[in-house]
Parts: C-alpha cells; structure tokens; sequence
C-alpha cells in the first residue's frame, strides 16, 4: 500500500487500540488523537508505536482537524478506533485516491450481525438519501473509513468540529468538483459502546449537527 497516515479520533479505546495498531499494513501510520480520554488510550497507543496528538476540545471533528494537521503524508486516511474497521482494508479507500483514480473515496458499510444499531442505520440511510437529492452523489453510506489528498483536504476549509465533520467533507468535496466516490467496506462489531450511534441520543445529536450542515451548505 502506498505511504499514508492514518488519522484515529480516539476517546477511551484502550481496549481496541492494540488490535488496530497491530494489524496497520506496511506503508501506514497511525496518529492517534487522543480526544480528552480518562483511560490508558493515550499510553498504550505510544506503547504500539503510534503517533499520539492530544486534542483537548471534545468533538469528532475537532480530533480529526487536529490528525490533519500533524499529519505529512500525501494522503491521509480517517477510521474509527474502535475495532470496527479492520486496518487491513485501508487499501480499499487509499489505493484508488493513490492512484489519481479518485480524490474523495468512502467506505461504504456491510454490516456484521450487531455492529451496527438499527436506529444509526436508519438515520444513516436517511441521510444518504438527503445527500443524493441535493447533490447528485450515489453514496450509500457517509462512514468513517475514508481516503484524500491531505493537502487539498486542508484547502477545503471544513469548519464543523462536532459531528458534522464527515458530513461537511463530503459536501465541500463535490462542490469542488472532486470525484468523490463509495466503495463496500466489511464493519464488525465494535469495542466497548459508542459515544455517538451507541445511544439514542447520540445519535440525534449527531443528526441534530449534519441537518445544519445540509442547510447552511
């Protein structure tokens, strides 16, 4: 796989830390931002030999603002830290951005039974379709695992810091004229409860935070 650094948000995941960073391919490295955690996240990422950015402000996109910024490669890639997504597949979304086949690549979720909450794919879904009314995108999912050029990323002035953050990407992305495209990406079960489509909640906060994104862009 070609050089990329990989950008992981990371907020108390000491327990899927080490199963991600072992399994990162030749070619890759991982920045961890450690997104305010209360456990061992920060030290066991540095004990597996990944670059660790604090990032104090809560936020998704905050932590990922804050990946982009230290990272150096040409091209940058964005997955959850969380088990997820396996580091194995990076090479789904990083080769065909690599390659000048495509500027925006995005994971498209298969979801293992359990992995993925009934309400967040729902609201996913929905999403997607709000996306590809307005914007023509054939997107069938709007996932965390993703792939860019890292310096044309930071020229797309993405501002949300919350959860918009993906949302916002995409948008900027197409009225740029980017070729932004979806490929299948396998989801697994992931470790511990999310903070965001784990709840209710969270996930219409979440919600609450893209439907702005859609009206103001």
């Amino acid at each position: 796989m070609p050089a990329v650094d990989v950008i992981l948000p990371t907020l108390d995941e000491e327990g899927a830390l080490p199963w991600i960073l072992e399994r990162m391919p030749g070619g890759a490295r991982p920045i961890v931002v450690d997104n305010g955690s209360t456990d061992r996240s920060a030290e066991v990422a540095r004990e597996h030999g990944a670059t660790v950015v604090a990032e104090p402000r809560r936020g998704f996109g905050a932590a990922c603002w804050a990946g982009l910024q230290a990272a150096e490669a040409d091209v940058v890639a964005f997955m959850d830290a969380d088990a997820s997504l396996d580091p194995g597949d990076l090479h789904l979304v990083v080769d065909p951005v690599a390659a000048g086949e495509a500027d925006l690549v995005v994971g498209a979720r298969v979801a293992a039974r359990g992995s993925w909450p009934p309400h967040a794919r729902l609201a996913n879904r929905v999403l997607a379709g709000q996306v590809r009314r307005r914007t023509g995108l054939a997107l069938a999912d709007l996932g965390p695992l993703r792939a860019a050029r890292r310096e044309e990323l930071l020229a797309l002035g993405i501002e949300d810091r919350r959860s918009g953050w993906p949302l916002e990407m995409v948008l900027r992305a197409q009225r740029a004229g980017w070729r932004v495209e979806g490929v299948p990406v396998p989801y697994h079960p992931r470790e511990g409860r999310s903070k965001v489509t784990g709840t209710v909640r969270g996930t219409a906060t979440a919600i609450g935070d893209m439907s702005r994104i859609l009206r103001r862009i």
